[in-house]
């Protein structure tokens, strides 16, 4: 009697803490690199160099290799991913870039709910770490969209260490090199090549580092700043549920790679190659870091964790491989929207498991929040909630159809099979037909041997494209 005096004491004294012994609600964090292609990492066995972080999630948890995102490039599909919602719906195609990110015009509409708001309007302290490219005004900044806090950068890209770029190897697109020809040439650490036929877009122009509203002199290689902050949040919230964005900029260009790892991979001959893979491990390490911190606070069996890419690797850019895939960044063959797809949930999820229904990043809102027991409002989401598929509590494949319009390009992924225009011609679509089954890598065009399928799919892609905004 007199224990159970005590502890009725303390719940009175402490109800806070008692609701939390009792609820336990998961933490959730999503990883999402840039520009990461479907075969860099080491959860394929086509991978040239070690990611022990990210093969530390695969190892415990679900590999999607069906993982797709609605847009090849950065800004649309982020825009998916925080909404749960085909960015197509709410007239979100283009990425912005340069200049057009302080458009006061551009940026994810304010009628759009996150992730982040629902987790905050659950009571969730809420934190983005990195790179948003979700409008660059003063509406769209992420803490008017969810997030008690934010360090990092609103445009599409950023230097990882400032001119005169001291203790990294940089590589830099030009127009010509500095003796007016063609080609490429290092002079000191710096490498300037001319094989993309542009010069290095002006990341930080107008785009500063900030913590909050506030611009910050940032004096660490940013990915280890991203790290910093993502662990220092993890510490300052571990008593209570959160939700993290780890938006790295890694493996985005401009091509900057930390020294400490040039040395690491000195054996890659082609410069290019090398500070990819410095960039690279430099972000796996920058995770098992945050992983750490998750262990020692005693957080890792009860949070979630996901890791996806925001598209596919801009392969002569960065030299990304998204083998076995055709295409790249900007297409919507495979290699532009099939990414790198974790999910990790220790005792909830199986470890060491492989799903290979398609699955998209519209999942993930619906997923997380039923994670953690939150409702979202019915029939707002393009998602599925993925945990009864993941556990084989369900069957049926989570998608029926997947659906993408880009501009002037477009697909439908129906079971098997994918319709694709991935031509930039607004007035002339190019429809190609694929069986993913036996053909991933989307070689054989079966347009003309099954016309009356091709014909079908193109509808079913027209009636849904007639849901959307006119573009």
């Amino acid at each position: 009697m007199r224990a159970i005096a005590i502890l009725c004491c303390l719940s009175a004294l402490c109800p806070d803490s008692a609701l939390r012994a009792t609820e336990q609600r998961p933490n959730v964090i999503v990883f999402l690199a840039d520009d990461l292609g479907y075969a860099e990492s080491a959860w394929r066995s086509e991978f040239d160099f070690p990611t022990p972080a990210i093969e530390s999630i695969r190892r415990n948890g679900v590999c999607l290799t069906s993982g797709y995102v609605t847009a090849s490039y950065c800004s649309p599909s982020r825009a998916a991913l925080m909404t749960g919602r085909y960015q197509s719906r709410f007239g979100y195609e283009k990425n912005p870039v340069g200049a057009a990110n302080e458009d006061p015009d551009v940026g994810l509409p304010v009628s759009e709910k996150t992730l982040a708001q629902y987790f905050k309007d659950a009571g969730y302290k809420t934190a983005l770490v990195g790179k948003w490219h979700l409008g660059g005004t003063a509406r769209f900044h992420p803490q008017r969209r969810g997030f008690d806090e934010f360090f990092g950068f609103l445009h599409e890209g950023h230097y990882y260490v400032p001119p005169p770029f001291e203790g990294v190897s940089t590589m830099l697109r030009v127009k010509r090199l500095p003796d007016g020809s063609e080609g490429r040439v290092t002079i000191g650490s710096t490498t300037f090549s001319t094989h993309m036929g542009n010069a290095e877009p002006a990341y930080d122009a107008n785009n500063p580092i900030l913590r909050s509203s506030q611009p910050v002199e940032e004096a660490a290689y940013f990915t280890d700043a991203i790290t910093r902050e993502a662990c220092g949040f993890i510490e300052r919230s571990r008593d209570q549920p959160f939700f993290l964005y780890v938006a790295y900029n890694a493996v985005h260009s401009p091509l900057q790679g930390a020294e400490s790892y040039m040395r690491k991979f000195r054996h890659i001959e082609d410069i290019q190659r090398r500070i990819f893979a410095a960039m690279l491990a430099n972000m796996d390490d920058s995770m098992a870091e945050v992983l750490k911190v998750l262990q020692k606070n005693g957080l890792n069996d009860n949070t979630l964790i996901v890791f996806l890419s925001d598209n596919g690797g801009p392969t002569r850019e960065l030299t990304s491989s998204n083998a076995p895939l055709r295409g790249e960044k900007g297409d919507l063959y495979e290699g532009g929207i099939r990414v790198p797809f974790l999910m990790q949930w220790n005792g909830r999820l199986p470890a060491g498991s492989q799903f290979d229904e398609p699955v998209c990043a519209t999942d993930i809102l619906p997923t997380t929040l039923a994670a953690a027991g939150i409702v979202a409002p019915a029939g707002r989401s393009d998602g599925v909630n993925l945990l009864p598929f993941l556990t084989d509590e369900e069957s049926n494949p989570p998608h029926d159809e997947l659906f993408w319009r880009q501009n002037q390009k477009a697909a439908l992924r129906k079971g098997d099979w994918k319709l694709v225009n991935n031509s930039r011609k607004r007035n002339e679509p190019q429809w190609e037909l694929f069986n993913l089954s036996n053909d991933t890598s989307e070689t054989h065009d079966l347009a003309r041997r099954e016309p009356e399928r091709l014909q079908m799919l193109i509808e079913r892609w027209e009636e849904i494209a007639a849901e959307m905004p006119p573009q």
